[in-house]
């Protein structure tokens, strides 16, 4: 085990690439902290988001991640009391959040509403990254085209407004486009690079072609990967085809024979790669923070990745084929 994967050690702190920003390893991901029991089963209070985001504050995650739009702002309030209650944004923590429509309305004018939203929300002047959020739902010539939110955005980073911009999306076919377009500093990407999906890859390696930050979210798939015994059933918050429950039911066999658990591999499965600057772990229980990254140390040898490799289902099982397929 390399020393990148050990909370505080070398390594744990990267560099952004195309941002000027550094960031540990682990970011903290703020979808669950709002309270989104459709999506992920259980409801948050306040109380228990706010003291997540504080855990966080207080131990070597040094960044967070959060969205206009997750629980229609409330992640944002959470976020912004912690770092209230903090005297600020502590030094060496980067916020990020990610603007995103009202209804249908993604409009230039939108994104620049999201993004005062967002600055009011989590008490920021200036926001430090700005990721274009999940832009696959909606047409991509009104998106990018004059006074749409790809110009917004653009025109925000020029006044100083926000520092860097990112695209975080799923659908990689979709996030080809918005990438060819050459304006953002970061890729984020969810749910397609994990230990049975890897439709990200010619994304990932298009971005890192193009000097930009990449970064890896949902390393669980929506919780299938984060459970030894039991767990969902589904894959992306959708059913997962039987190829990939056999392949999960197998690695965590493979798994218990090399003494780990299905989450230890999942999670070190992105953090053992440097193409990633950061994993997003979404969290909402404060006590979920030390675990997190109790977890990210556990040593674990080269074979065990090697064996699960093996296993990976079929393309045709993962979300999206290959963009350039």
């Amino acid at each position: 085990m390399t020393a990148r994967h050990v909370p505080g050690a070398p390594g744990w702190m990267r560099p952004l690439p195309g941002t000027g920003l550094t960031v540990s390893a682990v970011a903290l991901g703020g979808g669950p902290l709002g309270s989104m029991p459709d999506l992920f089963g259980h409801e948050v209070s306040p109380e228990r988001g706010i003291s997540t985001v504080r855990a966080a504050l207080h131990s070597d995650v040094r960044f967070v991640d959060t969205s206009n739009g997750y629980s229609g702002g409330e992640s944002e309030r959470r976020v912004g009391a912690a770092l209230t209650a903090a005297g600020g944004v502590p030094d060496g923590v980067v916020v990020a959040t990610k603007v995103d429509p009202d209804g249908a309305d993604y409009s230039g004018e939108r994104v620049r509403r999201s993004v005062d939203e967002s600055r009011a929300r989590l008490g920021m002047d200036h926001l430090p990254l700005v990721h274009l959020h999940d832009p696959e739902f909606h047409e991509f010539d009104d998106l990018t085209g004059p006074g749409g939110a790809v110009e917004a955005l653009v025109e925000l980073r020029e006044q100083g407004v926000v520092g860097a911009i990112g695209l975080a999306g799923g659908r990689v076919q979709e996030m080809a486009r918005y990438l060819a377009l050459g304006v953002f500093d970061v890729l984020l990407v969810h749910n397609r690079w994990t230990l049975v999906d890897r439709s990200a890859g010619a994304l990932v390696a298009e971005a890192r072609s193009r000097g930009m930050g990449v970064l890896n979210a949902a390393v669980y798939g929506g919780g299938i990967l984060a459970h030894q015994h039991g767990g969902p059933t589904t894959y992306g918050y959708r059913p997962a085809p039987g190829a990939v429950l056999a392949a999960v039911a197998r690695m965590r066999d493979v798994c218990a024979a090399h003494g780990t658990d299905l989450g230890t591999a999942a999670l070190q499965f992105s953090l053992r790669d440097e193409r990633f600057a950061a994993t997003i772990v979404g969290m909402s229980r404060p006590e979920r923070v030390a675990q997190t990254l109790a977890t990210a140390a556990v040593p674990l040898p080269d074979d065990l990745f090697a064996e699960l490799e093996t296993l990976v289902p079929p393309s045709a099982c993962w979300l999206d084929a290959p963009f350039d397929a």
